[in-house]
């Protein structure tokens, strides 16, 4: 198999969660690029009208349904649906996730627990239910949208990094579990997206000044930018891929060297080479 063949996921089933938009679409149509069969959920009618659209529009073949990955029963059986209608799943990207952004002392147990079990639940759920085919078919995928806080605390984000520090640690044990039936289990993460929903945090004062959070970000990034969702399309690719089979239990942070640099003073950062830059029209933040 020459190099780039061993990028080509062709034939491949493929499961995206919450892939009705934003990120974890713009995952599947890099997977689809790659020649993988899509399949997604979410949980809504209106997400899910909605995202048949925009695959049919992009020219991808994706099949949906309207499924709680907090769900086990819900999760098996559309596991199962998938399997009779196009075989069995051996690619799982755990990407449904939220944020709630309050105080610790503030947040209810409810809040709490709706964060935990979307984001790190929901990813155990769905591994769960994929695995025996797996073991089965010789091998697979498992790759999870973890974060930057995976690693950093941050205000008012305690659930979020809790769920995502937790969800480090399952990628390293379904490594530790079943490295050993060929399943490689790995995670993405991204820095801070520039995207339309991220724009007001990059608009310029009314003086004509960098916004003070687009300073922040810039200044603790070694790129002195904001990445874009083309910039996590590669890595997908890469750990749904044959390139990975040796890569395992990592989690790899696309964050323009964030985690690596303790930064400048925002103040010292020269403002004049960011006047006039175009942002990227992508689709949506991943929300820290």
């Amino acid at each position: 198999m020459g190099v780039m063949e061993k990028f080509r996921i062709d034939g491949k089933v493929a499961w995206i969660t919450g892939a009705a938009y934003g990120l974890g679409m713009a995952y599947a149509k890099a997977l689809a690029e790659a020649g993988a069969r899509i399949v997604f959920n979410c949980r809504s009618q209106e997400h899910l009208d909605h995202a048949m659209e925009e695959y049919k529009a992009a020219g991808v073949e994706a099949y949906g349904a309207i499924v709680d990955v907090t769900k086990e029963e819900e999760v098996k059986k559309f596991v199962a649906d998938v399997k009779e209608k196009f075989g069995p799943i051996t690619i799982l990207f755990n990407n449904a996730g939220i944020i709630k952004r309050i105080p610790m002392t503030e947040m209810s147990l409810q809040e709490w627990n709706q964060v935990i079990d979307i984001d790190l639940t929901g990813p155990f759920i769905c591994s769960k239910a994929v695995i025996p085919d797996m073991i089965e078919q010789g091998g697979g995928k498992i790759i999870n949208a973890c974060s930057m806080m995976s690693e950093l605390g941050r205000e008012t984000v305690s659930a979020y990094a809790a769920a995502k520090g937790g969800l480090k640690m399952l990628t390293k044990n379904i490594c530790s579990e079943y490295g050993q039936y060929n399943i490689q289990c790995n995670g993405i993460g991204p820095g801070y997206i520039a995207t339309p929903q991220t724009a007001p945090l990059r608009k310029p004062q009314e003086d004509g000044s960098m916004n003070p959070f687009d300073r922040f970000i810039r200044s603790k990034t070694p790129a002195q930018r904001w990445g874009t969702t083309e910039d996590l399309m590669g890595l997908a690719v890469f750990l749904a891929s044959p390139a990975s089979d040796f890569i395992n239990g990592q989690i790899v942070y696309i964050d323009g060297g964030i985690l690596a640099y303790i930064g400048q003073d925002p103040s010292n950062l020269d403002e004049s080479k960011f006047r006039g830059v175009k942002e990227e029209e992508n689709i949506e933040v991943n929300d820290k």
